[in-house]
């Protein structure tokens, strides 16, 4: 499911490009994907919290918990973050501030309240910057939702999740600020999907919805029906408001999807996720996620930057931009994150179990958290 979210990031980014010159088919796409890349972020912050917590180990400590997030993360981050800097500077003649560079290399850029600081270098890394808040706390406060008694748990789940529908309510009430053209504003867009506080309350869904699984608490949804309340929701989502399109409406059904695949698993249904090629997928998904939008822009700048194509001329790049994306994810797995965490993300001394041994997408605890 992983690789999954990742490509809807893909196919948002792709899009945005506007490389159709039919405006058709240009709807289309945009219909298609125009809160792909939104659902998908979310989706990883929810299933983050979920496996965090599902992988959490009892004689665990905070800095090797620290450690391994750290090699998981950061290395990856950080070869990017160089590609991007040698994009802007050797491709498109572009530069960055050097303000801008030392805050996405501290992953401190979705701490600014400026758009244009956000997303810059490598846009995609605006997520890790909420991730790193996430780590930081995710030791203190898995000790907070360990306290909460067992039939009290689908209780605090509900509120958990009632406090990111709030997001986009709390965002419209706030002070906005200019508005840009789609119906927000930069604050607006801020309060409801980069700022890591707020993003951290879909963190925590994510965590009560593991404590909800790992109870063995009936779930309203096997795993067909949250599959089909997950398709429902992305597509009636754009008609609540421009705000509610950034992922608050989408975490519930999002979190159900993820929180039933992890009981299919537990209950060793087969399904497709667990098959060999999805969990490869998902193996090579961060890569794919942090490299995809560096290779879309070089791929478009190298192409006729702002062209338009025919509908088949613009669908083959964007397949062979896919393609070449998933092939560079890979030997960054293989050549450069997989070698980083074996050598360094654990001491060689064994911590014990995990608490669970399997994810929602079928991938080890290990390679997941």
């Amino acid at each position: 499911m992983r690789f999954v979210a990742a490509a809807m990031v893909f196919a948002f980014h792709a899009q945005a490009m506007n490389p159709y010159a039919s405006k058709s088919a240009q709807a289309v796409t945009k219909a298609l994907f125009g809160v792909g890349g939104f659902s998908g972020v979310t989706f990883f912050f929810v299933l983050s919290g979920f496996v965090l917590t599902c992988a959490a180990r009892p004689r665990d400590t905070t800095p090797r918990f620290w450690r391994r997030r750290f090699f998981k993360i950061y290395p990856n981050h950080l070869l990017t973050f160089v590609a991007s800097i040698f994009l802007l500077t050797v491709i498109t003649g572009q530069g960055a501030r050097v303000s801008d560079g030392l805050l996405n290399l501290l992953l401190l850029q979705s701490w600014s309240t400026t758009l244009d600081v956000r997303i810059s270098i490598n846009p995609v890394a605006w997520s890790l910057s909420c991730e790193l808040l996430f780590y930081i706390l995710f030791p203190f406060i898995i000790k907070l939702v360990n306290k909460v008694r067992p039939e009290r748990l689908v209780l605090w789940t509900i509120l958990s999740a009632a406090s990111v529908l709030a997001l986009p309510i709390v965002a419209g009430v706030l002070p906005a600020g200019p508005m840009l053209p789609y119906g927000f504003s930069d604050l607006q867009l801020y309060y409801v999907f980069h700022c890591p506080a707020g993003q951290l309350l879909t963190f925590v869904f994510g965590m009560f919805l593991a404590k909800v699984v790992l109870a063995g608490r009936r779930l309203p949804l096997k795993l067909g029906g949250a599959v089909a309340l997950t398709v429902a929701v992305y597509f009636i989502t754009p008609m609540f408001g421009p705000l509610f399109q950034f992922g608050s409406l989408m975490a519930i059904p999002l979190g159900l999807l993820v929180a039933a695949a992890a009981v299919a698993d537990l209950d060793r249904v087969p399904t497709f996720l667990g098959s060999r090629l999805m969990v490869w997928l998902g193996n090579i998904s961060f890569a794919f996620y942090l490299w995809h939008y560096t290779i879309i822009v070089a791929g478009h700048q190298w192409l006729g930057q702002g062209e338009n194509w025919s509908t088949l001329t613009s669908a083959v790049v964007e397949v062979l931009l896919f393609a070449v994306a998933l092939v560079v994810a890979w030997v960054t797995f293989k050549f450069f994150e997989q070698p980083i965490m074996k050598r360094f993300a654990s001491p060689r001394r064994a911590l014990g179990p995990a608490a669970v041994t399997t994810v929602p997408t079928g991938d080890q605890v290990d390679r997941a958290a």
